[in-house]
Formats: C-alpha cells, sequence, structure tokens
C-alpha cells in the first residue's frame, strides 16, 4: 500500500516555490525511470531528496538543469515561470548550480581555471585577468576554508579537496538553487562540517537547497524537508521533523530494515596475507598480517594513507621498501596484472577514474579484468560465457540496467558501484581490497554488500575493508586498524574499539 503523503502544516505561510515539478516523467530504452513525479523546493528551504540507487534522484536533478530531457506531459517551473532547458549553460544562466556526485573538473587544469571554466573574467584587452580570477578563486576556497593555492593543478589534489573545489566552483556561481548530489562521499567529518556551515549559510541568504544523500544522519541534521522516491515515484514529502530514520528507511525501500550491520562472528584461519615494514608514496614502515576469513577495517582521517596502502598491495603503487607475502610466498608487485594473478583484487575509491570505463557496457566492465575466464582460443572471449556469469551477477547484486549491453555511464552512481564489486569478484580473489565500498550506495544496497561480505568471509577470504564511515568500520570488521599519516597508530579487536579510541589514534 501506498505511503500516504506528509504536508508541511505552514504550508500556507510559506513563499511560492523557487522551483516546482509537476508530472515529470523519464523513459529510458523502454524502461521508466520517472513516473508522474511532482517535487518542490522554496528559498530559504534544504530539501533533501533521497530513495534507493536507481530510484531517479540524480535524474530528476539532471532534467532540472538541463542535462536531460523530460517526456513530455510534465512541466517545470523555475521562479514562477515554466521552462525548459535544453542544456547546463541555460540552467546556470537562468540561476541553477548542480555539485555532481561523480567529480566533473579537469585535472590537467589549475583549480582558478576549474572554478571559472567558461566564466573566466576578462581584462580590457578581451584576455583572461588571471590576478581577478586566481583572487576571486581565493575567495571561493576561503569560503569552504580550503588553504591551497588556486594555481595548483586538480590532479595533485586528494578526492575530498577535489569535493571542496566543486562545491566552491558552485557557490561562485551565485546561484539562487544549489543542487548538491552526495556532496559528503569524498569528505573527513570537519569538512563535511564545514560544508554544514557553508549550507546554513547559503539558506539563511535565502537560496534553495536539494541535498540527495544515502546518509540518513545527514538529511536529519542539515534538511528541513525530505522527500523520498522509489522506483521512479515520488511516494512521501514533508517536514525532516515529522520523521525518524527508520520510517524514512521504510519509505525508501518499502520494508523495515532492523539490522543496519549483519554482522557475522569471525572464525580466521591461517595467516594469508603478510606485510612487513611496507613503505610507498605516503605510507611508511607498515606491518599487519591479515588470515583467511577476516575483515580488517583500516580507519583514518582523508590523506592519512588508507587508499595508498590498498594501491600498493594491489601494485598500482610501486613500494619503495619491504615485503608482502601472500600464501607464503613473496610477491614483487610491479603491476595490478602481478596483484591479480596472486590472487589479490581491488575495489577502488575513485570507481569513475580508475574502476570503469563509462562509455563500454555493464558486461564489459564487469568482466575486463577476468578475461581469461572466457577464453576459448587465439586469444579469442566467448560472450555467451560472459553473458552467463554477468547475469548472474546482475540478479545477485540486484543491479538496475535496461541490459547488460547498457553503457555503464546510464547507470545510477550505487548501480555502478555494485558492477565495480562484480567486476573485482569476477577474477576469484583470495584478498579483497574494498576501498569505500558502499560509498553513494544507499541503506538496502548496503546491507547487501555488508551480507555479501560476510558470505565472502565464510568462504575464506581476507578482506581489508578501507573506509571514512566510522559507524561501517565499527559495525562489520573483525579488527580495526588506525592509519595517521601514513603510519598505523592503532589496532583494536572487535570488543575494544570506540569511536574515541579510533579518532585519538587518527589524529595522532
Amino acid at each position: 500500500m501506498a505511503e500516504a503523503n506528509h504536508t508541511s502544516s505552514d504550508a500556507s505561510e510559506a513563499p511560492p516555490p523557487v522551483l516546482e515539478l509537476r508530472g515529470v516523467g523519464k523513459t529510458f530504452s523502454g524502461v521508466h525511470v520517472l513516473a508522474d513525479v511532482d517535487f518542490s523546493v522554496r528559498s530559504g528551504e534544504v530539501m533533501g531528496l533521497v530513495g534507493e540507487n536507481g530510484a531517479g534522484k540524480s535524474t530528476l536533478m539532471r532534467i532540472v538543469t538541463g542535462i536531460y530531457d523530460a517526456d513530455s506531459g510534465g512541466t517545470i517551473r523555475f521562479d514562477g515561470d515554466e521552462v525548459h532547458f535544453t542544456s547546463t549553460r541555460q540552467s546556470i544562466d537562468a540561476g541553477i548550480a548542480m555539485i555532481h556526485q561523480e567529480l566533473n573538473l579537469l585535472p590537467g587544469l589549475t583549480v582558478g581555471e576549474n572554478l571559472f571554466l567558461g566564466r573566466e573574467p576578462l581584462n580590457r584587452l578581451g584576455l583572461i585577468d588571471w590576478p581577478t580570477l586566481m583572487a576571486e578563486s581565493r575567495k571561493y576556497l576561503t569560503a569552504v576554508r580550503q588553504t591551497f593555492d588556486p594555481s595548483m593543478l586538480v590532479g595533485r589534489l586528494s578526492v575530498g579537496q577535489q569535493q571542496m573545489v566543486e562545491i566552491a566552483r558552485a557557490l561562485s556561481l551565485n546561484a539562487r538553487l544549489i543542487v548538491m548530489d552526495e556532496p559528503t562521499g569524498a569528505l573527513t567529518e570537519v569538512e563535511t562540517d564545514i560544508l554544514f556551515e557553508a549550507i546554513r549559510h547559503l539558506r539563511d541568504q535565502g537560496k534553495a537547497i536539494v541535498y540527495i544523500s544515502h546518509r540518513l544522519g545527514e538529511i536529519f541534521q542539515i534538511c528541513n524537508s525530505v522527500t523520498v522516491l522509489r522506483d521512479g515515484r515520488m511516494v512521501s514529502t514533508g517536514p525532516a521533523s515529522e520523521l525518524d530514520e527508520g520510517t524514512l528507511i521504510h519509505h525508501m525501500v518499502g520494508r523495515t530494515i532492523t539490522e543496519k550491520y549483519p554482522y557475522v562472528p569471525s572464525a580466521a584461519g591461517p595467516v594469508s596475507l603478510r606485510v612487513s615494514h611496507l613503505s610507498a608514496t605516503v605510507i611508511e614502515d607498515i606491518s599487519f598480517d591479515g588470515h583467511t576469513g577476516e575483515v580488517i577495517g583500516f580507519a583514518g582521517l582523508m590523506g592519512a594513507g588508507g587508499n595508498q596502502l590498498g594501491k600498493t598491495l594491489y601494485g598500482a603503487v610501486l613500494a619503495r621498501s619491504g615485503s608482502i607475502e601472500v600464501k607464503g610466498r613473496a610477491l614483487s608487485l610491479r603491476s595490478p596484472e602481478v596483484g591479480v594473478r596472486a590472487g589479490i583484487a581491488y575495489l577502488p575509491e575513485d570507481r569513475k577514474a580508475e574502476g570503469l570505463i563509462q562509455i563500454h557496457s555493464v558486461r564489459v566492465n564487469m568482466t575486463l579484468a577476468a578475461l581469461r575466464r572466457f577464453s576459448i582460443a587465439l586469444g579469442l572471449v566467448s560472450r555467451g560465457r560472459e553473458e552467463v556469469v554477468v547475469l548472474e551477477y546482475v540478479d545477485a547484486f540486484k543491479i538496475k540496467t535496461p541490459s547488460v549491453e547498457a553503457a555503464i555511464g546510464t547507470l545510477s552512481g550505487g548501480n555502478q558501484q555494485k558492477v565495480a564489486l562484480a567486476k573485482a569478484l569476477m577474477t576469484e580473489p583470495s584478498i579483497l581490497i574494498l576501498d569505500e565500498p558502499t560509498r553513494g550506495v544507499d541503506v538496502g544496497a548496503r546491507r547487501d554488500i555488508y551480507s555479501l561480505i560476510n558470505e565472502l568471509k565464510a568462504k575464506g577470504l581476507t578482506i581489508l575493508l578501507i573506509s571514512s564511515d566510522m559507524p561501517e568500520l565499527l559495525g562489520i570488521a573483525d579488527r580495526i586498524l588506525v592509519l595517521s599519516r601514513g603510519r598505523l597508530t592503532g589496532a583494536f579487536g572487535r570488543g575494544e574499539a570506540t569511536q574515541e579510541a579510533i579518532m585519538k589514534c587518527a589524529v595522532a
């Protein structure tokens, strides 16, 4: 039975909507992604937009910003006028800014060039006014408490810093409506607090903000109102104060999720991974053992070295010194290919840049690292065998896609993450490195991933879980190692770990 919609008790006193959608729909390849959606957000309001992966949240906002064209029949009003944007340029000029879930920066350009790309200030000669551009860039970076030089190349920044550049760019547009799609996915707690301070300031200035997030705690912390989409339809909208987390989850998934972190006790076996005095670009003198049937969590602040550790163990970053042994055999990890052959799989933090090829299909992406499994002769690959296995993963992981031949870039961020995870498992590893595996993934899919981790642990895999989500680590890991500035500063068994103890080691 559909949930009753919630409405605000003081709606009659509220200002007219800055953005109002009525009966909006969107179809891809015959599949209804959105159907008859009504949505609105007002001046001085932070509207939370939530739903499972594939519910249609990002698609709805891409229609608003002119990236997608809505199906006929619906209407969009902005500042009271009916609009039909056919490009992002039109929506930006009208006063709409969007911070996308996937970073859209050019790594070969400077921070300042990215901030004002296509809007560069010009001098009297019609040339770019570089002093003004850099001064304005510093102003907007300061607004989000960033101190790095705007003349730095974006490619030299961490993922979290790049996300703050995206936010600063949105602020520089001075938009009436700002859409934020998973803006804290790559941010530390400190950076998230800075973002929330900026959002409150914008709200108090009368800006309208749409805030999309799978982190439900953030929704209650920053949003005035919440709209829920499920399977492309709006099922609930109203004040955040009238909801609790359990009710919100029920609206999102249509069922009650009773256990957020379905932990299964470890039956750890012999040592399968031995890391001794490992040093690389960021990490220094790292030593630990990993056992079969065990989940080891790695905690730390942004830039602490977890990402570099995962890449070094996989062979994507060359070690400077130290040793790595898998099942008693010393490895010389010169490339990811060596890591894959040794039974190591790695799910990268940035799926767009490092994990998936956006123009290729679900099938091609999923089997790319495991083509030997499907080889028949003379280097040829059996497409039939590929499709059988890929469909098994699509079904097991509940991946929402029109077909296995659909381009990966057409899937929602969460469904792309599921494909990336399936790609890692395709190589049939004994050691699985998961770098932020639930980033951009909804609450239902998160639980599916945690259950999968438990299944893999029961099969004897050694799992390294690198995560900035401390409750996730506390909920699913058998033990937690803490990194600070590239070094191990703490180790906790499951019964010993607390957020306070981990944070103390993380800032050591």
